[in-house]
């Protein structure tokens, strides 16, 4: 098999940096057999550019000047049968930095060069083994943070999220076809059925087009994480909110006042959604510099969350200050824990019909479902995630995708007047809209489209 990268073999190191029991160090290219045999020693004698696909052979790693380097497996991946579609050899080793290191500066001394951040995947990708879409599933798996980001990203891996675009690329591929065909027609030659036909189809295909733009908030939470902020007044619970969430004590928890004076970041994955929660300084007027610091940051944070958490100490009248900030809060990401109720609850001089009040006792726990109930309802507005795990569109798909389904419906609108006159703008549009569609998948695509995807990935993946 013919590929893009026949005089280019680039190697790296597979697995993780550290200690562990196995590493493994990448070669894919057309220069892999002659690189293998000199750095690879079969004990069986037969050199690895011999040896049949998906076969292992047991043997040693040796220096230039034959000293052994480490002992190891060596797997043989022949093309088109391998991740890259190129010829491929995995050499595992003893895991650890300095060992892998060796073994990656043997393989380049051998002929090989350093595989840019990506650069396999990217192969995979040029050589048509998988398309865009799933490549970025490849990506959104290595980075999940709960299994349901993880199941979502194998069904992107495993091309159902392509197979949507694709069919809705194949329908605008249709209906532009269909109306350029019409233009070689005289003027009313054609029946009206003709164009309304056409017209129907393009319909049919804006329910697809936005059935896919309704994953994104859900991809957008699985992938990107929800940003929790705890806020409130000095000694409210919010430290004790903190690590009644976490199930263990992260954070000081204190009886004095601003116990609390930066931000503590913690990840806690909620139903599914994983989230990145802050604990905040107490807001209040001070006058100590570094407690002023830590309330401005609280207030940033507060911002800028997807969901704030607002506690309250209702076992004491309620302050003017927190009056004053019950006021300013979003009702459709916010809610509040009137806390301490086991002391007693007095709160009862604020009414809001739109705000979500939870009442606890974070000490005893009382509360704490409900509020992790509520929270989720919260961050799930605009998502199911109580449907089976399913793959769902990035930032990047539904950018293309709002592009996409703007040139459409302007040739639709086309359709609606003198459609026979209009034909061939519609026309123009609907080769916009198959050209931005065509860009998700990869059946379109420029150099800085690839780098831009390809550069966040790991080097050696």
């Amino acid at each position: 098999m013919v590929t893009v990268f026949d005089s280019d073999t680039i190697a790296a190191i597979a697995t993780p940096p550290g200690e562990g029991g196995v590493g493994i160090v990448r070669i894919s290219g057309s220069k892999v057999w002659d690189i293998s045999d000199k750095i690879f020693q079969a004990l069986d004698k037969d050199p690895i550019s011999e040896r049949e696909h998906g076969t292992f052979a047991y043997g040693k790693i040796v220096a230039m000047d034959g000293s052994e380097i480490d002992t190891g497996l060596a797997l043989v991946m022949r093309a088109p049968k391998s991740y890259t579609c190129e010829d491929v050899v995995e050499i595992q080793g003893h895991g650890g930095a300095v060992g892998m290191r060796r073994i990656l500066r043997r393989a380049l001394d051998a002929g090989a060069r350093m595989a840019e951040p990506g650069e396999f995947t990217k192969r995979a990708f040029l050589n048509g083994r998988i398309d865009l879409v799933q490549a970025e599933g490849i990506f959104d798996l290595i980075r999940a943070r709960s299994d349901r980001a993880a199941s979502a990203a194998m069904e992107q891996m495993e091309g159902k999220l392509s197979e949507q675009f694709d069919a809705i690329y194949e329908a605008f591929l249709e209906v532009a076809a269909n109306l350029e065909t019409t233009l070689d027609f005289v003027e009313d030659e054609l029946p009206d059925e003709v164009f309304s036909g056409i017209a129907n189809l393009l319909d049919r295909t804006f329910q697809s087009l936005d059935n896919l733009l309704d994953t994104w908030d859900e991809g957008r939470l699985l992938r990107e994480g929800a940003r929790v902020v705890i806020l409130g007044r000095p000694n409210a619970g919010k430290s004790t909110l903190l690590n009644a969430l976490l199930g263990f004590d992260r954070a000081i928890v204190s009886s004095t006042a601003g116990t609390t004076r930066d931000t503590l970041e913690e990840v806690y994955v909620l139903d599914g959604i994983p989230l990145r929660i802050i604990d905040t300084a107490g807001l209040r007027e001070t006058d100590c510099e570094i407690e002023a610091e830590g309330v401005r940051r609280a207030e940033a944070h507060g911002k800028e969350a997807h969901l704030s958490v607002y506690l309250i100490d209702a076992s004491e009248p309620l302050h003017e200050e927190d009056r004053v900030r019950l006021d300013k809060l979003d009702p459709a990401k916010s809610v509040v824990v009137l806390n301490k109720i086991d002391l007693g609850n007095q709160f009862s001089s604020f009414r809001s019909q739109v705000l979500n009040f939870i009442e606890a006792s974070l000490i005893t726990g009382t509360g704490i479902n409900e509020l992790k109930a509520t929270m989720a309802d919260t961050l799930e507005k605009g998502a199911d995630f109580h449907a089976p795990p399913h793959a769902v569109i990035s930032e990047r798909h539904r950018n293309l995708l709002i592009r996409s389904h703007k040139e459409a419906r302007q040739a639709r609108a086309f359709l609606n007047e003198n459609v026979e006159e209009n034909a061939v703008l519609a026309a123009e549009h609907l080769r916009s809209a198959l050209e931005f569609l065509g860009q998700v998948t990869g059946r379109e695509y420029h150099e800085d489209l690839l780098d831009n995807i390809f550069s966040r990935f790991c080097i050696g993946k």
